[in-house]
């Protein structure tokens, strides 16, 4: 019996050290074939490249408004999984709506080279940030943060260093560690975890007009988690009735692009 009881130990131990390894894999689920050129995809955008302070070249969209001066440019930072190409559709009604975007892909997503970590995420966004500020001369003043899912970590972390005109989190968790032991609640998670990603934290410090856009069936973020969000941020909170995380209506519906203008400074 205890040579059973020790080879359990022994396997479950094993199973914790590869999880701890292999940890970001699960977390970072990124489609990392080269996208086609920006403007087959989004007539006018611009194929654009960031440079990180770490020496890694990123491949981004720009798109501006057809036939017009912006009224706000919006850097986007996606979710965990897919890439730039998976926001064209946003991109494209926000340009119809009189805004410039800038679609970012992280290191290791959409043919960037790099592996992703939240210290890397934290890099490519600043990359971009300094790529509209110095490059496209956008001024502070007209510039939104635009935070998918694991991108309201990303766009929220860089909100205390670099204040934008506005900030739209939609369906922000409170940390990695809550959202994660919701997915996995037989792991000890706030012990594995590399990356933290403090969303409810960070937001409690910031003091920009906000937004948080969630839906009322999310599950993979727990809506409450959103509110907790909200709540920290004294963000506005927009709920879509009956709508899952990666349904249509989050990705670049009405009640999604009408919270980001609602943002454009008057």
């Amino acid at each position: 019996m205890l040579r059973v009881v020790l080879v359990a130990v022994v396997v479950v131990l094993l199973g914790l050290v590869a999880l701890w390894a292999f940890q970001r894999r699960l977390i970072y689920v990124p489609d990392a074939a080269p996208v086609p050129a920006a403007a087959s995809v989004l007539p006018g955008a611009e194929d654009v490249r960031l440079r990180t302070a770490d020496g890694l070249e990123l491949g981004a969209w720009y798109l501006r408004p057809p036939g017009r001066e912006p009224a706000a440019t919006v850097l986007v930072a996606g979710g965990n999984g897919g890439n730039r190409a998976g926001r064209a559709p946003l991109a494209a009604k926000l340009a119809e709506a009189g805004l410039a975007v800038l679609l970012l892909d992280y290191r290791g997503y959409g043919g960037n080279p790099g592996d992703p970590s939240e210290a890397g995420l934290a890099l490519d966004v600043r990359a971009a940030h300094r790529f509209l500020t110095e490059d496209r001369r956008v001024p502070p003043g007209r510039l939104l943060y635009f935070g998918e899912s694991l991108g309201c970590a990303v766009v929220t972390e860089l909100a205390l260093e670099h204040p934008p005109a506005g900030l739209l989190l939609r369906s922000p968790f409170a940390d990695l560690a809550s959202v994660a032991a919701e997915i996995y609640p037989y792991l000890p998670v706030r012990l594995l975890l590399r990356d933290r990603f403090p969303v409810r934290e960070e937001a409690a410090r910031l003091h920009v007009p906000a937004v948080v856009v969630l839906g009322g069936r999310d599950s993979i973020v727990p809506p409450a988690q959103s509110r907790e969000v909200a709540a920290a941020a004294s963000a506005r909170l927009v709920e879509v009735p009956g709508a899952g995380h990666n349904d249509p209506v989050l990705l670049d519906g009405p009640a999604v692009v009408d919270a980001v203008t609602s943002l454009v400074p008057r």
